[in-house]
Protein backbone atom coordinates (compact mmCIF):
# COMPACT_ATOMS: atom_id res chain seq x y z
CA UNK A 1 0.00 0.00 0.00
CA UNK A 2 2.86 2.41 0.79
CA UNK A 3 4.18 2.41 -2.76
CA UNK A 4 0.74 3.14 -4.22
CA UNK A 5 0.16 5.88 -1.64
CA UNK A 6 3.42 7.67 -2.38
CA UNK A 7 2.91 7.43 -6.13
CA UNK A 8 -0.48 9.11 -5.91
CA UNK A 9 0.06 11.76 -3.26
CA UNK A 10 3.27 13.36 -4.45
CA UNK A 11 2.01 14.46 -7.91
CA UNK A 12 -1.14 15.93 -6.31
CA UNK A 13 0.94 17.98 -3.87
CA UNK A 14 3.36 19.02 -6.61
CA UNK A 15 0.55 20.20 -8.89
CA UNK A 16 -0.98 22.34 -6.14
CA UNK A 17 2.41 23.81 -5.21
CA UNK A 18 3.15 24.77 -8.80
CA UNK A 19 0.27 27.25 -8.97
CA UNK A 20 -0.20 28.53 -5.39
CA UNK A 21 1.85 29.87 -2.49
CA UNK A 22 2.33 27.48 0.41
CA UNK A 23 1.17 29.07 3.68
CA UNK A 24 0.86 26.16 6.16
CA UNK A 25 3.14 23.15 6.46
CA UNK A 26 2.39 20.24 8.77
CA UNK A 27 5.54 18.19 9.18
CA UNK A 28 5.39 14.69 10.63
CA UNK A 29 2.61 15.53 13.12
CA UNK A 30 1.68 12.92 15.73
CA UNK A 31 -0.72 13.13 18.65
CA UNK A 32 -1.98 10.66 21.26
CA UNK A 33 -4.64 10.89 23.95
CA UNK A 34 -4.51 8.49 26.91
CA UNK A 35 -2.09 6.27 25.03
CA UNK A 36 -4.27 6.06 21.90
CA UNK A 37 -2.74 7.43 18.69
CA UNK A 38 -5.06 9.98 17.06
CA UNK A 39 -2.64 11.37 14.45
CA UNK A 40 0.15 9.20 13.10
CA UNK A 41 2.98 11.13 11.38
CA UNK A 42 0.83 13.46 9.27
CA UNK A 43 2.51 15.70 6.70
CA UNK A 44 0.43 18.16 4.67
CA UNK A 45 0.90 21.42 2.77
CA UNK A 46 -1.90 24.00 2.59
CA UNK A 47 -1.84 26.75 -0.03
CA UNK A 48 -3.03 30.34 -0.36
CA UNK A 49 -6.61 30.89 -1.63
CA UNK A 50 -7.40 27.18 -1.35
CA UNK A 51 -10.60 25.53 -0.13
CA UNK A 52 -9.20 22.37 1.43
CA UNK A 53 -11.38 19.80 3.19
CA UNK A 54 -10.28 17.30 5.83
CA UNK A 55 -12.65 14.39 5.27
CA UNK A 56 -13.07 11.17 7.17
CA UNK A 57 -15.24 9.21 9.61
CA UNK A 58 -15.55 10.02 13.31
CA UNK A 59 -12.33 9.26 15.14
CA UNK A 60 -10.05 9.66 12.11
CA UNK A 61 -8.23 12.68 13.59
CA UNK A 62 -9.53 15.48 11.36
CA UNK A 63 -10.82 17.73 14.17
CA UNK A 64 -7.63 17.24 16.18
CA UNK A 65 -5.63 18.29 13.12
CA UNK A 66 -7.78 21.40 12.70
CA UNK A 67 -7.36 22.30 16.38
CA UNK A 68 -3.59 22.06 16.03
CA UNK A 69 -3.59 24.50 13.10
CA UNK A 70 -5.69 26.87 15.22
CA UNK A 71 -3.45 26.54 18.27
CA UNK A 72 -5.99 24.80 20.51
CA UNK A 73 -3.88 21.64 20.76
CA UNK A 74 -0.16 20.92 20.45
CA UNK A 75 1.46 17.99 18.62
CA UNK A 76 3.44 15.40 20.54
CA UNK A 77 5.81 15.23 17.59
CA UNK A 78 6.39 17.29 14.47
CA UNK A 79 6.17 20.95 13.50
CA UNK A 80 3.50 23.38 12.31
CA UNK A 81 4.84 26.14 10.06
CA UNK A 82 2.97 29.28 8.98
CA UNK A 83 4.64 31.15 6.11
CA UNK A 84 7.83 29.33 7.09
CA UNK A 85 7.65 30.26 10.79
CA UNK A 86 7.26 27.52 13.44
CA UNK A 87 4.00 27.94 15.36
CA UNK A 88 3.94 24.98 17.76
CA UNK A 89 3.94 27.11 20.92
CA UNK A 90 2.15 30.17 19.52
CA UNK A 91 -1.26 30.74 21.21
CA UNK A 92 -4.41 30.97 19.05
CA UNK A 93 -4.85 34.75 19.37
CA UNK A 94 -1.35 35.34 17.99
CA UNK A 95 -1.91 33.28 14.84
CA UNK A 96 -3.30 34.83 11.65
CA UNK A 97 -6.02 32.21 11.79
CA UNK A 98 -9.68 32.30 12.91
CA UNK A 99 -12.02 29.42 13.65
CA UNK A 100 -15.75 28.83 13.15
CA UNK A 101 -16.82 26.02 15.47
CA UNK A 102 -19.71 23.60 15.09
CA UNK A 103 -21.38 25.48 17.95
CA UNK A 104 -21.09 29.05 16.74
CA UNK A 105 -20.24 30.53 20.19
CA UNK A 106 -22.11 33.77 19.54
CA UNK A 107 -22.72 36.20 22.41
CA UNK A 108 -26.46 35.89 23.20
CA UNK A 109 -26.59 39.27 25.00
CA UNK A 110 -25.23 41.15 21.95
CA UNK A 111 -27.07 41.89 18.72
CA UNK A 112 -25.80 40.89 15.28
CA UNK A 113 -23.81 44.10 14.77
CA UNK A 114 -22.04 43.85 18.11
CA UNK A 115 -21.25 40.15 17.66
CA UNK A 116 -19.52 40.90 14.38
CA UNK A 117 -17.88 44.06 15.73
CA UNK A 118 -16.49 42.36 18.84
CA UNK A 119 -13.01 41.50 17.44
CA UNK A 120 -12.54 45.07 16.19
CA UNK A 121 -13.60 46.60 19.52
CA UNK A 122 -11.09 44.33 21.28
CA UNK A 123 -8.38 45.80 19.04
CA UNK A 124 -9.46 49.36 19.74
CA UNK A 125 -10.51 50.16 16.17
CA UNK A 126 -12.19 53.54 15.70
CA UNK A 127 -16.01 53.64 15.76
CA UNK A 128 -16.44 54.83 12.16
CA UNK A 129 -14.17 52.11 10.81
CA UNK A 130 -15.96 49.47 12.89
CA UNK A 131 -19.31 50.45 11.36
CA UNK A 132 -17.88 50.39 7.84
CA UNK A 133 -16.21 47.01 8.28
CA UNK A 134 -19.20 45.38 10.00
CA UNK A 135 -21.60 46.50 7.29
CA UNK A 136 -19.25 45.14 4.62
CA UNK A 137 -19.14 41.79 6.37
CA UNK A 138 -22.91 41.63 6.81
CA UNK A 139 -23.29 42.37 3.10
CA UNK A 140 -20.79 39.63 2.26
CA UNK A 141 -22.80 37.04 4.21
CA UNK A 142 -26.14 38.43 2.95
CA UNK A 143 -27.37 39.75 6.29
CA UNK A 144 -27.99 43.38 5.34
CA UNK A 145 -30.81 44.69 7.51
CA UNK A 146 -30.06 42.26 10.35
CA UNK A 147 -27.59 44.45 12.27
CA UNK A 148 -29.95 45.27 15.14
CA UNK A 149 -31.46 41.79 15.43
CA UNK A 150 -30.86 39.64 18.49
CA UNK A 151 -28.77 36.61 17.54
CA UNK A 152 -31.12 34.40 19.57
CA UNK A 153 -33.95 35.28 17.16
CA UNK A 154 -32.03 34.08 14.11
CA UNK A 155 -32.28 30.74 12.32
CA UNK A 156 -29.38 28.29 12.42
CA UNK A 157 -28.21 29.34 8.97
CA UNK A 158 -28.35 33.03 9.90
CA UNK A 159 -26.41 32.40 13.11
CA UNK A 160 -23.79 30.60 11.10
CA UNK A 161 -23.44 33.59 8.79
CA UNK A 162 -22.93 35.86 11.79
CA UNK A 163 -20.20 33.55 13.08
CA UNK A 164 -18.50 33.57 9.68
CA UNK A 165 -18.70 37.38 9.44
CA UNK A 166 -17.16 37.71 12.91
CA UNK A 167 -14.38 35.29 11.98
CA UNK A 168 -13.62 37.11 8.72
CA UNK A 169 -13.69 40.70 9.94
CA UNK A 170 -10.04 40.61 11.05
CA UNK A 171 -9.10 39.36 7.56
CA UNK A 172 -7.26 36.23 8.70
CA UNK A 173 -4.95 34.45 6.30
CA UNK A 174 -6.73 31.17 7.09
CA UNK A 175 -10.27 30.37 8.24
CA UNK A 176 -10.83 27.04 9.98
CA UNK A 177 -14.34 25.55 9.88
CA UNK A 178 -15.15 22.63 12.17
CA UNK A 179 -18.26 20.92 10.70
CA UNK A 180 -20.18 24.24 10.71
CA UNK A 181 -23.08 22.86 8.65
CA UNK A 182 -23.80 19.89 10.90
CA UNK A 183 -26.77 21.45 12.71
CA UNK A 184 -28.59 22.64 9.58
CA UNK A 185 -31.40 20.87 7.73
CA UNK A 186 -30.65 19.34 4.34
CA UNK A 187 -31.88 22.16 2.07
CA UNK A 188 -30.23 24.91 4.11
CA UNK A 189 -27.07 22.85 4.32
CA UNK A 190 -26.88 22.63 0.53
CA UNK A 191 -27.54 26.35 0.18
CA UNK A 192 -24.80 27.17 2.67
CA UNK A 193 -22.33 24.91 0.87
CA UNK A 194 -22.61 27.14 -2.17
CA UNK A 195 -22.51 30.33 -0.09
CA UNK A 196 -19.34 29.27 1.73
CA UNK A 197 -17.64 28.54 -1.58
CA UNK A 198 -18.64 31.96 -2.92
CA UNK A 199 -17.38 33.69 0.24
CA UNK A 200 -14.06 31.86 0.01
CA UNK A 201 -13.55 32.84 -3.62
CA UNK A 202 -14.58 36.47 -3.07
CA UNK A 203 -12.27 36.98 -0.07
CA UNK A 204 -9.31 34.93 -1.28
CA UNK A 205 -8.88 33.56 2.25
CA UNK A 206 -7.75 29.95 2.62
CA UNK A 207 -10.56 27.81 4.07
CA UNK A 208 -9.72 24.60 5.95
CA UNK A 209 -13.01 22.73 6.32
CA UNK A 210 -13.68 19.63 8.42
CA UNK A 211 -16.53 17.25 7.59
CA UNK A 212 -17.52 13.59 7.50
CA UNK A 213 -20.01 14.31 4.69
CA UNK A 214 -18.62 13.08 1.36
CA UNK A 215 -21.10 15.00 -0.80
CA UNK A 216 -20.25 18.19 1.06
CA UNK A 217 -16.54 17.67 0.44
CA UNK A 218 -17.01 16.88 -3.25
CA UNK A 219 -19.22 19.90 -3.93
CA UNK A 220 -17.15 22.54 -2.11
CA UNK A 221 -13.47 21.68 -2.19
CA UNK A 222 -10.49 22.52 -4.35
CA UNK A 223 -8.58 19.80 -2.52
CA UNK A 224 -9.76 16.90 -0.36
CA UNK A 225 -7.59 15.17 2.26
CA UNK A 226 -9.07 11.76 3.15
CA UNK A 227 -8.10 10.49 6.60
CA UNK A 228 -8.58 7.16 8.34
CA UNK A 229 -7.16 5.90 11.62
CA UNK A 230 -5.00 8.98 12.05
CA UNK A 231 -3.32 8.73 8.65
CA UNK A 232 -3.75 10.48 5.32
CA UNK A 233 -5.07 7.98 2.79
CA UNK A 234 -5.24 10.27 -0.25
CA UNK A 235 -4.93 13.91 -1.30
CA UNK A 236 -6.43 15.20 -4.53
CA UNK A 237 -9.12 17.16 -6.32
CA UNK A 238 -12.72 15.95 -5.90
CA UNK A 239 -12.55 14.43 -9.40
CA UNK A 240 -9.30 12.61 -8.62
CA UNK A 241 -10.57 11.29 -5.31
CA UNK A 242 -13.82 10.02 -6.81
CA UNK A 243 -12.51 8.61 -10.08
CA UNK A 244 -9.10 7.35 -8.93
CA UNK A 245 -9.36 6.15 -5.31
CA UNK A 246 -6.05 4.87 -4.02
CA UNK A 247 -7.41 2.04 -1.86
CA UNK A 248 -10.60 0.29 -0.79
CA UNK A 249 -11.22 2.64 2.12
CA UNK A 250 -11.27 5.73 -0.10
CA UNK A 251 -13.36 3.99 -2.76
CA UNK A 252 -15.94 2.96 -0.20
CA UNK A 253 -15.99 6.20 1.79
CA UNK A 254 -16.31 8.53 -1.22
CA UNK A 255 -19.66 7.64 -2.74
CA UNK A 256 -20.93 4.13 -3.39
CA UNK A 257 -18.63 1.46 -4.83
CA UNK A 258 -18.68 -2.17 -5.81
CA UNK A 259 -15.25 -3.43 -4.68
CA UNK A 260 -14.33 -6.91 -5.85
CA UNK A 261 -11.33 -9.21 -5.66
CA UNK A 262 -9.58 -9.56 -9.00
CA UNK A 263 -6.30 -10.23 -10.77
CA UNK A 264 -4.45 -8.49 -13.59
CA UNK A 265 -3.47 -11.19 -16.10
CA UNK A 266 -1.82 -8.54 -18.29
CA UNK A 267 -1.86 -4.81 -18.98
CA UNK A 268 -5.35 -3.46 -19.77
CA UNK A 269 -7.03 -6.71 -18.69
CA UNK A 270 -8.74 -7.45 -15.37
CA UNK A 271 -10.33 -10.71 -14.31
CA UNK A 272 -13.06 -10.78 -11.66
CA UNK A 273 -16.42 -12.50 -11.11
CA UNK A 274 -15.32 -15.24 -13.50
CA UNK A 275 -14.91 -12.94 -16.50
CA UNK A 276 -11.99 -11.11 -18.11
CA UNK A 277 -12.70 -7.44 -18.83
CA UNK A 278 -10.84 -4.80 -20.79
CA UNK A 279 -9.76 -1.86 -18.60
CA UNK A 280 -7.51 1.20 -18.78
CA UNK A 281 -5.00 0.19 -16.10
CA UNK A 282 -1.47 -1.11 -16.53
CA UNK A 283 1.88 -1.59 -14.76
CA UNK A 284 0.73 -4.40 -12.50
CA UNK A 285 2.66 -7.65 -12.29
CA UNK A 286 1.15 -10.47 -14.43
CA UNK A 287 -1.35 -12.31 -12.26
CA UNK A 288 -1.13 -9.73 -9.44
CA UNK A 289 -4.11 -9.80 -7.03
CA UNK A 290 -5.92 -6.44 -7.04
CA UNK A 291 -9.02 -4.68 -5.81
CA UNK A 292 -11.49 -3.75 -8.54
CA UNK A 293 -13.78 -0.73 -8.17
CA UNK A 294 -16.93 -0.23 -10.24
CA UNK A 295 -19.16 2.73 -9.42
CA UNK A 296 -22.93 1.92 -9.40
CA UNK A 297 -23.71 4.59 -12.01
CA UNK A 298 -21.20 3.08 -14.46
CA UNK A 299 -22.97 -0.28 -14.78
CA UNK A 300 -25.18 -0.80 -17.84
CA UNK A 301 -28.17 -3.13 -17.57
CA UNK A 302 -28.72 -5.39 -20.60
CA UNK A 303 -30.79 -8.52 -21.32
CA UNK A 304 -29.52 -11.51 -19.38
CA UNK A 305 -28.18 -13.34 -22.45
CA UNK A 306 -26.26 -10.26 -23.62
CA UNK A 307 -24.52 -9.48 -20.34
CA UNK A 308 -20.84 -9.93 -19.50
CA UNK A 309 -22.22 -11.02 -16.12
CA UNK A 310 -25.76 -11.88 -15.04
CA UNK A 311 -27.66 -12.11 -11.80
CA UNK A 312 -30.97 -11.71 -10.00
CA UNK A 313 -32.39 -8.47 -8.60
CA UNK A 314 -32.87 -8.74 -4.82
CA UNK A 315 -33.82 -5.15 -3.93
CA UNK A 316 -35.14 -2.04 -5.70
CA UNK A 317 -35.21 1.41 -4.07
CA UNK A 318 -36.71 4.44 -5.83
CA UNK A 319 -34.40 7.43 -5.25
CA UNK A 320 -36.24 10.08 -7.28
CA UNK A 321 -34.05 10.58 -10.35
CA UNK A 322 -32.93 6.94 -10.46
CA UNK A 323 -33.50 3.48 -9.04
CA UNK A 324 -30.95 1.93 -6.73
CA UNK A 325 -30.96 -1.82 -7.19
CA UNK A 326 -29.10 -4.68 -5.55
CA UNK A 327 -28.20 -7.59 -7.85
CA UNK A 328 -26.85 -10.95 -6.70
CA UNK A 329 -24.13 -12.01 -9.15
CA UNK A 330 -22.44 -15.22 -8.10
CA UNK A 331 -23.09 -14.51 -4.43
CA UNK A 332 -21.69 -10.95 -4.54
CA UNK A 333 -24.32 -8.24 -4.05
CA UNK A 334 -23.75 -5.46 -6.62
CA UNK A 335 -25.28 -2.01 -6.33
CA UNK A 336 -26.46 -0.47 -9.60
CA UNK A 337 -27.93 3.00 -10.11
CA UNK A 338 -30.17 3.15 -13.17
CA UNK A 339 -33.09 5.02 -14.66
CA UNK A 340 -34.42 1.74 -16.06
CA UNK A 341 -37.32 -0.04 -14.39
CA UNK A 342 -36.56 -3.51 -13.01
CA UNK A 343 -38.34 -5.77 -10.54
CA UNK A 344 -37.23 -7.86 -7.58
CA UNK A 345 -36.63 -11.43 -8.76
CA UNK A 346 -35.87 -10.38 -12.33
CA UNK A 347 -32.80 -11.91 -14.01
CA UNK A 348 -30.66 -9.26 -15.72
CA UNK A 349 -27.31 -8.94 -17.44
CA UNK A 350 -24.74 -6.20 -16.86
CA UNK A 351 -22.16 -4.68 -19.17
CA UNK A 352 -19.04 -2.66 -18.23
CA UNK A 353 -17.06 -0.32 -20.45
CA UNK A 354 -13.28 -0.26 -19.92
CA UNK A 355 -13.39 3.18 -18.29
CA UNK A 356 -15.93 1.94 -15.73
CA UNK A 357 -13.32 -0.33 -14.16
CA UNK A 358 -10.68 1.06 -11.78
CA UNK A 359 -7.87 -1.14 -10.49
CA UNK A 360 -6.24 -0.60 -7.06
CA UNK A 361 -3.38 -2.35 -5.32
CA UNK A 362 -4.25 -4.55 -2.37
CA UNK A 363 -4.14 -2.79 1.02
CA UNK A 364 -5.04 -3.37 4.67
CA UNK A 365 -8.61 -2.40 3.70
CA UNK A 366 -8.96 -5.13 1.05
CA UNK A 367 -11.89 -7.43 1.73
CA UNK A 368 -13.44 -5.05 4.27
CA UNK A 369 -15.73 -3.12 1.91
CA UNK A 370 -17.70 -3.64 -1.27
CA UNK A 371 -20.57 -6.09 -0.84
CA UNK A 372 -24.11 -4.74 -0.40
CA UNK A 373 -25.67 -7.81 1.22
CA UNK A 374 -26.67 -5.78 4.32
CA UNK A 375 -27.05 -2.41 2.62
CA UNK A 376 -29.73 0.06 3.58
CA UNK A 377 -29.83 3.84 3.79
CA UNK A 378 -30.68 3.59 7.48
CA UNK A 379 -27.63 1.44 8.28
CA UNK A 380 -25.48 3.82 6.27
CA UNK A 381 -26.62 6.79 8.35
CA UNK A 382 -26.30 4.99 11.67
CA UNK A 383 -22.73 3.95 10.92
CA UNK A 384 -21.40 7.44 11.71
CA UNK A 385 -22.63 8.81 15.05
CA UNK A 386 -20.70 12.05 14.62
CA UNK A 387 -18.85 13.81 17.40
CA UNK A 388 -15.36 15.12 18.10
CA UNK A 389 -12.19 13.38 17.11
Amino acid sequence: MLLAYCFFILPAQAERGAIMEKIIELKNISKSFDGETVLDHISLDIYDNEFITLLGPSGCGKTTLLRMIGGFANPDEGDILFMGERLNDTPPHKRNVNTVFQKYALFPHLNVFENVAFPLRERGVKKAEIKEQVMKMLSLVMLEGFAERSVTSLSGGQQQRVAIARALINHPKVLLLDEPLGALDLKLRKDMQQELKKIQKSTGITFVFVTHDQEEALSMSDTIVVLSEGRIQQIGTPTDIYNEPVNAFVADFIGESNILDGVMPENFKARFSGHTFSCLDKDFAPGEPVDVVVRPEDVDIVPKDEGMLSGVVTQVTFMGVHNEIIVDIGGFKWMIQTTESVNVGEHIGISLDPDAIHIMKKSKYSGVFGDYSSYSNELDELSDPGGEE
